[in-house]
């Protein structure tokens, strides 16, 4: 007889196989972006912005099309906060390679001065497109530029795009190879594979914060209105809140409100063949949501020796990580999370 979580991974992908819908990839080379389109509607677009320090997911909608990542600074929307330009919709890079600061980089149109000279995460080159039904995968090939302009990192992607109703999935499969010297990730909380959310899916906060009014202009919040503000974090581990889950390690972590009436739940999952697996949670209630595996000294709750990690590629070694965003329509306990997770361990080897 098969256990409850056995029956409920067995129903999740009964579910998502057999309500499977039509997911196209379409390039636009002039817009520099690959746009990720289910039964015809946008899903997200893959961007290789030339005015952006790095590849972006860029917005990320639910299945009923709602959009829960901030605008900002891409868009500026009335009530939004206006802080961390370089935290745009969903991303992959680090805040400490050999010295170089990737996850602070400024946009463009923006400056601000960092202990560590920017660098840059720059695509290089699209390998393959391939759309279908339930999935789509793209392959694409970005290079870790240093603030001196070498290359650091060669990074190679496989992005698989799952639809399904009431259901989005996006794997993201990630070789690095260091390339002429070793590469050192210095444990910085900055990182790694992260998301932005909207207002709704934040914490509910009274501190005063930073927003733009409906003509772009920001403006200083002496206290936040919470009107619609509802995310709420939860743990493979059982930690819920900001307060519980940031800097602890689980496999798994999701993030649950309702975002203009929709119930949304948005996971992060972490896979065992990771080398740092369980990873790190950067998890802020202000609306980061980032996984970050390299982080460790800065994670005092994971990891209360405080011992650094220093995570190193030796100059031509490659590692592979592998990470999925799940993005479903409707609450999800943590029973039904563990049952996705599973069916991640079987779509993703």
């Amino acid at each position: 007889m098969k256990s409850p979580l056995a029956l409920l991974a067995l129903l999740a992908a009964f579910g998502q196989a057999a309500l499977a819908q039509e997911v196209k990839l379409v390039e636009q080379k002039d817009k520099q972006q690959v746009d990720v389109l289910v039964d015809g509607q946008p899903f997200t677009s893959y961007v290789y912005w030339s005015n952006q320090k790095k590849p972006l997911l860029s917005p990320l909608r639910t299945a009923q099309g709602n959009i829960f990542t901030r605008g900002f600074p891409l868009e500026k929307i009335a009530g939004e906060r206006t802080d961390h330009p370089h935290h745009i919709a969903s991303w992959f890079n680090y805040g400490d390679v050999n010295g170089t600061d990737f996850w602070n980089s400024p946009p463009e149109g923006y400056t601000h001065k960092g202990k560590m000279p920017y660098g840059a995460v720059k695509h290089k080159s699209i390998k393959t497109i391939n759309g279908g039904n339930g999935a789509a995968t793209l392959e694409v090939s970005s290079d870790w530029i240093m603030a001196d302009g070498s290359k650091v990192l060669q990074q190679d992607e496989t992005l698989v795009f799952r639809a399904a109703k009431d259901l989005r999935i996006i794997d993201r499969i990630i070789t690095l190879t260091a390339q002429e010297k070793d590469a050192v990730f210095h444990d910085s909380k900055e990182g790694a594979i992260a998301i932005r959310v909207t207002r709704a899916l934040e914490e509910p906060s009274t501190k005063p914060e930073i927003f733009t009014d409906a003509a772009g202009i920001p403006t200083t919040v002496a206290k936040l209105d919470n009107t619609g503000v509802n995310g709420v974090y939860l743990s493979s581990e059982g930690a819920v809140g900001e307060k519980e889950a940031w800097s602890t390690r689980a496999k798994w972590m999701t993030l649950s409100g309702n975002v203009r009436g929709e119930d949304v739940c948005v996971g992060i999952f972490d896979h065992p063949k990771n080398s740092t697996y369980p990873t790190y949670w950067h998890c802020r209630g202000y609306g980061l949501f980032a996984a970050n595996p390299f982080g460790a000294k800065e994670f005092p709750k994971g990891n209360p020796s405080k011992k650094a990690l220093n995570f190193t590629l030796k100059a031509g070694q490659s590692e592979t990580f592998r990470f999925r965003i799940l993005i479903h329509t409707g609450k999800l306990n943590a029973a039904q999370t563990e049952a996705q997770y599973q069916q991640f361990l079987k779509d993703v080897k």
